[in-house]
């Protein structure tokens, strides 16, 4: 299966571009990949790699290798374990070593957070049992601080330490607070780390654990070397904070700029803050492309806080940006030719406008009416993400579907679910309150939920999905589908893995619809998470399509749109859809029918906003850009990127 990668458009040319140059702001040397996959190959030999060395060089003691828990080293425990398949490397003479565990816990194997180390590798190699440590999470209290003593004297001097950084900088449990002399000790977790470690306890936050055992920052200075990993956009601010900020108590990880060994590895979407990703021209030579000249613009009119038309000479001088004046100035036909482009993404009619010249509009003209395929990872992402252009489309008369890619069940709090049997009970229809509530009591935290409970879970999504949909005149009976991948249906937060039978349930909707337009979800917040299995699953059934001869298929575009946390860089959008104040109201009642998903919805993240908050936030945040840049005011604004 296929790992998706926005398109590229412009950029740092970095060949044959000095690595001193290419690293020239990173304080720890960041290398970025396409993806997590790509990335955690080339970790996983160089873990490889230095295993032989040692073999090799060191003898009387084996490797010692510390390894990180949570979800960001998943990718290399598989490329780990494959490469042991494969009699590429052999962990008989390796030391392992975990860097945190929540304390206290009864059951390790089943709640602890190092299931997943066992899990995705330790159970596969061949590895001593009496060569893997972990911390004990049941110790008794009176004994866990000369525990900790102990644990940091066998773990010190590490020969490879790699860890994932967390989406505010925290390493291990090192979080904000953390003094660069600590070593391995108790911690109280916070409010907002219980909120974010809940997803391993069925997102009660109640039973998750208040404390957790973790190395220090000083024991990590004290191995050989260090390698740290990011995936996922929500890490984009830490990964800027971490590689290229000061020294901050704020962001744990960034004490680890003092390491002489270290290098960080990151996705293209953790990455995307990075001075040479935002602004490559500050760096090295760029290629010139129409939509990269844009970006450049846009940045340089944010910096000196101006309109486009505004933008002088001088301005493209002080901020790096003469090579683009040598090559296509003078800067006002720059000013000039940047302005019509961008004016020229503004459209109110995403389905194209019946009867009008289209030589400057983002969509044909014809065919009017188009068949249009709106595809939602989650039950909400429809209408959180695009919900004013889907009623816009809707109301200008196209043939609109919308397709729920997953039930979205394990999002629904068992409270919501016996509130629903309460209420048809209370209406005089069956009484499965007790039925409900004994399938509530009987989950097992990290074990899978019931399938049963799973099922009302799903029905009540089903019954919000439809709701929204029919609140501003879709017909939810013809043009509502409910695909259930079965990816989505493990019971649990951890999904199995993507496939043929997703992409087939996909292709059958697409040979029936055969629609004109696409939408679906370009936000790729989680390597591992739901939006971006969706994308892939639905890209990899519009290829195998297309090569089994729909070859209308061709002639379809897709749309790429992002969720409630960030928007794209007005440097790739094609398309933006203004939206009235009553078009932005109507959206926010359409986002309030998924009543599960708000105040309690079990996994929000660290923004406590509701969701219909963070959209209006995100959409009239894009406005305010487009009105300072020049462009008519608009109260939202909802951009895309066009895929094809």
């Amino acid at each position: 299966m296929k790992h998706f990668t926005l398109p590229k458009d412009g950029g740092l040319i970095e060949k044959n571009l000095p690595k001193g140059i290419l690293h020239s702001y990173e304080k720890i040397r960041t290398e970025i990949y396409p993806d997590s996959t790509a990335a955690s190959d080339v970790i996983a030999d160089l873990v490889i790699d230095a295993i032989h060395e040692h073999e090799q060089n060191v003898s009387g003691r084996p490797f010692k290798l510390g390894l990180t828990t949570g979800a960001s080293p998943v990718s290399l425990y598989k490329w780990l374990t494959r490469r042991y398949q494969e009699g590429k490397v052999s962990f008989k003479n390796v030391e392992v070593f975990s860097i945190d565990e929540y304390y206290p816990l009864k059951d390790r194997r089943a709640t602890g957070r190092n299931r997943r180390l066992f899990n995705e590798l330790l159970d596969h190699v061949d590895v001593p049992a009496e060569q893997i440590h972990i911390p004990d999470a049941t110790v008794p209290q009176e004994q866990v601080s000369e525990y900790c003593a102990e644990y940091e004297r066998q773990i010190r001097g590490l020969d490879l330490l790699i860890m994932g950084v967390g989406e505010r900088g925290q390493v291990a449990f090192n979080e904000a607070g953390a003094t660069e002399k600590s070593r391995t000790r108790t911690v109280r977790l916070s409010y907002q780390s219980r909120k974010r470690q809940a997803r391993n306890f069925g997102g009660d936050v109640k039973v998750t654990p208040e404390n957790a055992i973790t190395i220090g920052i000083d024991t990590m200075m004290s191995a050989k070397r260090i390698i740290l990993m990011s995936w996922g956009e929500e890490k984009a601010e830490a990964v800027k904070a971490v590689a290229e900020g000061s020294v901050n108590p704020a962001f744990a990880a960034s004490f680890l700029q003092k390491h002489d060994n270290i290098s960080y590895y990151v996705d293209e979407t953790s990455g995307s803050l990075l001075t040479r990703v935002v602004a490559p021209w500050l760096v090295g030579p760029c290629e010139w492309t129409p939509k990269f000249i844009r970006k450049a613009v846009v940045w340089l009119c944010q910096t000196v806080h101006k309109p486009i038309l505004k933008l002088t000479m001088q301005d493209y001088l002080e901020n790096s940006l003469g090579e683009l004046l040598d090559q296509f100035g003078p800067f006002d036909k720059i000013n000039i030719d940047v302005f019509n482009d961008l004016q020229h993404t503004i459209s109110g009619w995403p389905g194209g406008k019946p009867n009008a010249d289209d030589a400057t509009r983002p969509v044909k003209s014809k065919p009017f009416p188009k068949t249009v395929l709106i595809f939602s990872p989650h039950p909400d992402d429809d209408v959180i993400s695009m919900g004013g252009t889907f009623i816009r489309l809707v109301q200008q008369g196209h043939n609109v579907h919308v397709a729920y890619e997953t039930s979205g069940n394990v999002a629904v709090h068992d409270d919501v679910v016996l509130q629903h049997m309460d209420a048809a009970y209370q209406l005089g229809f069956a009484d499965k309150f007790a039925e409900a509530k004994a399938l509530v009591e009987s989950k097992v935290p990290g074990m899978p939920e019931p399938r049963a409970l799973l099922e009302m879970k799903g029905a009540i999504r089903r019954s919000e999905a439809r709701s929204a949909v029919r609140s501003f005149g879709l017909n939810d009976d013809t043009n509502a589908h409910f695909l259930n991948l079965p990816f989505y249906e493990s019971g649990g937060i951890k999904k199995n893995p993507r496939t043929q039978a997703d992409v087939d349930i996909i292709k059958d909707l697409l040979k029936k619809l055969k629609p004109d337009q696409i939408y679906m979800a370009g936000d790729l917040a989680d390597p591992h998470g739901t939006h971006r299995v969706c994308t892939e699953a639905a890209l990899e059934a519009v290829e195998q399509l297309k090569a089994e001869g729909e070859d209308w298929l061709n002639q379809t575009n897709i749309w790429l749109y992002r969720g409630a946390w960030m928007e794209w860089e007005l440097g790739r959008v094609d398309m933006a859809v203004p939206l009235s104040p009553d078009e932005l109201i109507m959206k926010r009642h359409a986002i309030f029918r998924h009543l599960s998903q708000k105040d309690i919805v079990p996994f929000p993240g660290d923004d406590p906003r509701e969701f219909w908050q963070r959209a209006e936030e995100r959409t009239q945040n894009t406005a305010r850009l487009y009105d300072e840049l020049g462009m008519a005011e608009y109260q939202a604004i909802e951009v895309f990127l066009k895929l094809c």
